[in-house]
């Protein structure tokens, strides 16, 4: 039986091939797709998922638009990511449909609460939707089956600030909410994600299917790798958002480690730092290999002093980019092929 999957997202290059993922995996369910302002604005991300989705032959899909702004900061985007409007090079034509009436922190707490133990929960936006749903109806912190968030660094420099992940750093207040409510969080860091990369071998194998699918991946994708040479060095681009979603349906892809992850929303300087505080069943103490805030917390400065009782979160410490890219380039020619000539 499909598993029953909720899609928080602000599209964004990455976020469209999540889409495109979930629509390709018979594995999937995929009830809607909830938008928030992050990587474009939120008027952008909507259109952008309405319009992906008619490429791929999915106008019924609802696509329902939530909050455009993070809970206190300001709003903050990534143009040079991800273009003006949120997908690169791409231009596609206008969905044949406009978004649904319904809310997405509407979406997200009926849908869980419709099928208690049945929905799992992809976000992979700022958290901004998924800490108002809580704050709105806080039983679906139990009534979730499993919540994977792509967000946080926590051993490696941010992609945003050299501290900070981008989501994270959107909207460091939403993050804390989501991450403290006692939902069975898996994360899935930007350490695990920046190496799961696409290479322009992959775009070509897909555009030997001459379909609007794989021609909007390598538009969308040649921005997005300009974008990763200049500013990274890497050759490909990371594809951070569809390893969220191939998490809900083949979780041994990747191994994970209990751990409480905190989140700075402060400081201006640190906000959207992701902190480990406690690994397993204790407290780690700092050893010669330790870089402050990366791998352990030093606060409140004394060792001793527990900060943290227990895990909050699963987060990714492996991850098998090999398996993984060979399913979606696979997934991506299917999909393609549907959609030939059309």
């Amino acid at each position: 039986m499909p598993l029953r999957v909720v899609l928080d997202t602000d599209p964004g290059i990455d976020d469209s091939l999540a889409i495109l993922l979930a629509l390709a995996s018979p594995e999937i369910d995929l009830a809607a797709v909830g938008v928030t302002g992050g990587n474009c604005s939120l008027a952008d991300g909507v259109q952008n998922a309405l319009n992906v989705l008619a490429v791929a032959g999915r106008s019924d899909m609802p696509v329902c638009a939530g909050v455009g702004l993070p809970l206190i900061r300001p709003p903050f985007t990534a143009p040079e990511t991800h273009g003006d409007s949120g997908l690169g090079y791409a231009r596609l034509p206008a969905s044949p449909v406009g978004p649904a009436n319904e809310h997405a922190v509407d979406l997200i707490i009926r849908e869980i609460m419709a099928r208690p133990g049945e929905v799992t929960l992809v976000a992979v936006a700022p958290l901004t939707n998924v800490a108002l749903a809580i704050r709105k109806e806080p039983r679906i912190v139990q009534a979730v089956r499993e919540v994977i968030i792509m967000g946080a660094a926590l051993r490696t420099d941010g992609n945003t600030t050299s501290l900070a992940e981008f989501n994270f750093y959107v909207d460091p207040h939403a993050a804390h909410i989501v991450l403290e409510s006692g939902m069975p969080i898996t994360l899935l860091p930007w350490d695990i994600t920046k190496d799961v990369l696409l290479h322009q071998v992959e775009v070509d194998r897909l555009l030997r299917v001459k379909s609007p699918v794989s021609r909007f991946i390598a538009d969308a994708t040649r921005f997005y790798m300009e974008f990763h040479e200049k500013c990274f060095g890497f050759a490909g681009c990371s594809i951070n958002d569809p390893v969220a979603i191939a998490l809900a349906f083949m979780p041994d892809l990747a191994r994970t480690e209990s751990m409480h992850v905190s989140v700075e929303y402060t400081s201006e300087l640190t906000a959207g730092k992701s902190v480990i505080t406690y690994v397993g069943d204790h407290l780690r103490e700092p050893d010669a290999h330790d870089q402050l805030g990366y791998d352990v917390a030093l606060w409140p400065m004394q060792w001793g002093r527990q900060v943290r009782s227990k895990p909050n979160v699963r987060a990714v410490v492996e991850f098998d980019t090999p398996r993984f890219i060979a399913l979606f380039v696979e997934r991506m020619e299917q999909l393609a092929r549907t959609r030939r000539g059309s």
